[in-house]
Parts: structure tokens; C-alpha cells; sequence
């Protein structure tokens, strides 16, 4: 069983795992297309992709694909803490702009949604963390892009100093407020 929480960015929502627990250990829904339709619409789940970070502190994002490959995202930590950031860049949306963080926790088995339009990024707040991505798209290499985890704009406080970051996400661009956002 899931839980599901609404976040304070249009559309996007935490989702807690209910395990049961018995003499045995624990089983846990990782996911289910029927729980999701509160938020994603009936999109399936067309790719899944996962991420191994050795060192606490690295930093992934912030990453989106544009239209026409915009893809809903869920994310959860299997292993380790993740301080996990979200940034709605929607054209008209009445939170654009708008940043909101999450920790995910693989012990707190918890996982996020993240709307189509919005960057997504994290920071490993352990060494040896593992994410599990489900996207509604698969991936377009030639729809890639992003936003800077430090634009001045967003000022998204980081909890613990980078450590490890791409050149590519280093080189993305700063969030320009008066751009006007993505259209969907």
C-alpha cells in the first residue's frame, strides 16, 4: 500500500510505502499505475533507469527533457539518503519557479513524482547511494536540458557542499525567471 501526499508545486506529490511486516521481514509496493492515477494521468511507465553515487555530496541535475519528449518522473532512493530537489518551469503554471526538496530515504521507503516541466536533481547525503528512476518517456538525447543547481534565481539551499558534479550539469543554464517557462 502507498500513501500519497500532495507536495506545495502543482502536481507533484510524495508517495510513502506502507510495507507489511511479519516474522519473515517486510514485502513493499514499489509501484502501481492504478495508485498513480491521482497524479500522472494514466502515462505508463515507458523506461526505467537507475544511478549509483559513490560520495556523499554528489551532485546530479537539475535535468528535464523538452517537448515533445517531456516525461513524468518517479524517483525513489533504494539505497542511501538523497536531499531530492524539484523545480517547476511550466509555462503559466501558478508555481512556476517554485522550487520544493524532499528527502528520500531508501530505510523510509518513500518516493516522489515529478510533474512533466520540471527539472529534477539531487544530492547524495551518504556515501553509496542507488536511485530508481520510472519515466512516462524514454530518453531523447536530442530533448535533453536543464537548469544550474546554483542559479541565483532559485536559490535552492543545498544542505551539504558539492562534492562531485558533471561538467554537463556544471554547464547548464542559469534559471531565467523571465524566460516564461515550458509549453507543455
Amino acid at each position: 500500500m502507498m500513501e500519497m501526499l500532495r507536495l506545495p508545486l502543482e502536481g507533484a506529490a510524495e508517495f510513502r510505502t506502507v510495507p507489511s511486516r511479519d516474522a519473515r521481514g517486510w514485502f513493499a509496493r514499489f509501484f502501481c499505475q492504478r495508485e498513480m492515477l491521482a497524479v500522472n494521468e494514466g502515462r505508463q511507465i515507458q523506461q526505467i533507469n537507475c544511478s549509483h553515487n559513490v560520495k556523499r555530496g554528489t551532485l546530479r541535475g537539475l535535468h528535464l527533457q523538452f517537448p515533445p519528449h517531456s516525461e513524468d518522473k518517479i524517483v525513489r532512493c533504494i539505497r542511501g539518503r538523497v536531499y531530492d530537489v524539484m523545480v517547476d518551469l511550466r509555462h503559466g503554471s501558478p508555481t512556476f519557479g517554485k522550487w520544493h526538496a524532499v528527502e528520500l530515504d531508501a530505510d523510509e521507503m518513500n518516493m516522489i513524482y515529478v510533474p512533466r516541466g520540471f527539472a529534477h536533481g539531487f544530492q547524495t547525503l551518504r556515501d553509496d547511494c542507488q536511485i530508481l528512476y520510472l519515466h512516462t518517456e524514454s530518453h531523447a538525447p536530442a530533448s535533453e536540458g536543464g537548469v544550474r543547481f546554483d542559479s541565483p534565481a532559485l536559490d535552492i539551499h543545498w544542505p551539504i557542499p558539492v562534492t562531485e558534479i558533471s561538467q554537463r550539469d556544471r554547464e547548464l543554464p542559469l534559471f531565467d525567471p523571465s524566460s516564461g517557462g515550458i509549453q507543455l
